[in-house]
């Protein structure tokens, strides 16, 4: 049992709202057990005794007259081992993010910062209010001498090296892409990697190969990292198209099962070939399709549920609307991403085999019809949150492992990135944690595709939600177009410095009046028609690359 001691100012906490809260083990894998606020404490306490420690949505600000908000973040402890006395949260919370900085110097190859450098400077304020935070952790309790308690001083200190932390670890995080994205579009880091191909193999490698080099993080890429964006084919008109063009280097078309195929037998094609016609013949753009099969909320034709628990009926409707779909645009799209989130085993009641046994078929088929086009598999919930409450989901990076041992041969992983909205999954967090879950996804040795990202441009909530999880947090300030504008940029600058990410897609074009099928406000283009600056910001991005540099902003913070 992990127990945390919480304050509200300088008297221990009689309530505390648990928001996103949950425990994970090894590899930061979420794990199902109990979290609860129990007389000033938060309580964890799952059936194993391993070591484990816990995430949770926290308030987080900068210190200073007056002190400046970082965001409502998705945060973690490290890994803590099960113990009588408790554990301060504030404190356990700063321990991580100052591990996490320290480690990231190391991995990223940043120790050449001066001493004199901001974000060194900021960590050491960091690390000094921790060291001041752990002298100061217990104290006598004036009431009975022989009881120690924590210390509010402590959890003062604390919140303000949590602060500090997080705001240098972020700025780390952008001083690391500011490094090497020059290097990565240049094609300096791609040159590097076919030298050090050449010394261990004595062979040049194939063209246009992707390269894994010892000693590094995931696989370098030969293409120039590209920018992308999604379109609700629903609405079609020139303004929009201009705003796709503009921002854009390919267009990707969700191609939705519910969209596709209303009702069952009966497909509907005319506003996907509408947007496809124009990207082909007169933008020019390349055209990705999918996620072809999501069970995901919104997506799913109400007619398949009837098949829910014929499991042989619903692989041979997957099997044939697959045939269907990459049948009808072979010819137009590049690559498909076949099957996205079935690790989440959400809606339908599938085993671990059944889920393999799906996303064989899907690959297989698009294989077979289209074997020139590229085959992705998308993550959905790339951290894995839903792992704490579903004993039926499986951990992303097992299922793509899983896959590769099944012999499934996929050309890249797609990641799901969508942040500030209600739900598990769905919290915002702070750009180092980011910048980490992209690398973890590096290990699997496979390109990554960024398939979708967003935040949305206004605070979301949903009534619909359970309590724990209806605040979607936020990020530097309350969700706006301009801090939508600014987490674009940010984000994408950090993602595509490095090698082994090939494009990153923003999630939608437009926000859509009809029930949201991804992210309500996530879009580029308002339900007015008017271009947010978020817009302007992928823009600057997109130009900003083909001159080898980062875009204006997308490195400090004001």
């Amino acid at each position: 049992m992990l127990t945390f001691v919480v304050f509200d100012g300088d008297a221990p906490a009689s309530s505390w709202a648990l928001k996103h809260a949950c425990l994970f083990v090894a590899g930061d894998v979420p794990c199902t057990g109990d979290v609860r606020f129990d007389d000033g404490r938060i309580v964890g306490e799952r059936q194993t005794p391993e070591s484990c420690g816990l995430m949770l949505q926290f308030p987080v600000e900068l210190p200073g007259e007056p002190a400046r908000p970082i965001g409502l973040l998705t945060l973690e402890t490290c890994l803590l081992r099960p113990r009588k006395d408790p554990y301060l949260l504030t404190l356990e919370l700063a321990r991580r993010q100052i591990m996490q900085f320290l480690n990231r110097l190391e991995d990223w190859g940043m120790f050449d910062l001066a001493s004199t450098d901001p974000i060194l400077q900021q960590f050491e304020g960091a690390r000094q209010k921790f060291t001041a935070a752990l002298v100061a952790q217990k104290h006598d309790d004036p009431s009975d001498r022989t009881k120690v308690t924590m210390s509010a001083e402590a959890d003062r200190l604390s919140r303000e090296a949590l602060g500090l932390a997080v705001d240098a670890s972020e700025r780390l995080a952008l001083a690391h892409a500011e490094r090497e994205l020059p290097k990565r579009v240049s094609g300096e880091r791609y040159s590097q990697a076919v030298e050090v191909y050449r010394s261990v193999h004595q062979e040049t490698p194939p063209s246009s190969a992707s390269i894994l080099m010892p000693g590094t993080l995931g696989v370098t890429l030969p293409t120039r990292p590209m920018l992308g964006v999604a379109i609700d084919p629903t609405q079609c008109s020139e303004s929009l198209q201009r705003v796709a063009q503009a921002v854009a280097d390919f267009t990707v078309m969700p191609m939705r099962w519910i969209d596709m195929e209303p009702e069952e037998g009966e497909y509907a094609f005319a506003a996907t070939d509408r947007w496809i016609e124009w990207a082909i013949r007169v933008a020019k753009m390349p055209v990705v399709g999918g996620p072809l099969i999501d069970f995901s909320p919104g997506v799913v034709p109400e007619w398949l549920y009837i098949w829910e628990n014929d499991y042989e009926t619903l692989r041979d409707l997957v099997a044939e609307h697959v045939r269907q779909i990459v049948t009808r645009y072979r010819r137009t799209v590049t690559r498909w991403t076949v099957v996205s989130g079935l690790h989440v085993n959400r809606h339908f009641p599938l085993t671990i085999e059944q889920m393999i046994e799906l996303t064989r078929i899907c690959v297989l088929v698009t294989r077979k019809l289209h074997p020139a086009a590229k085959v992705v598999v998308e993550v959905s919930q790339p951290f894995a949150e839903y792992l704490a409450y579903s004993r039926r989901a499986v951990p992303p990076l097992a299922y793509v492992e899983l896959l590769n041992q099944a012999g499934v041969a996929i050309d890249g992983v797609g990641l799901r990135v969508q942040v500030g909205q209600p739900g598990v999954g769905g919290s915002a967090r702070d750009l180092m944690a980011l910048a980490l879950m992209l690398d973890r996804y590096a290990l699997l040795e496979r390109p990554v595709f960024v398939t979708a990202v967003g935040v949305p441009s206004q605070p979301l909530t949903d009534e619909s939600k359970e309590e724990p999880f209806r605040d979607a947090g936020w990020w530097r300030a309350p969700w706006s177009p301009t801090t939508q504008a600014d987490f674009a940029r940010k984000f994408a600058t950090i993602a595509l410095s490095r090698p082994f990410v090939h494009s990153v897609v923003w999630q939608d074009l437009y926000d859509t009046t009809r029930k949201a099928r991804e992210m309500p406000y996530g879009g580029l283009v308002g339900q007015a028609g008017e271009a947010k600056a978020a817009a302007k910001a992928l823009v600057e991005t997109r130009r900003s690359l083909r001159d080898g540099k980062p875009a204006p902003g997308s490195l400090s913070f004001e």
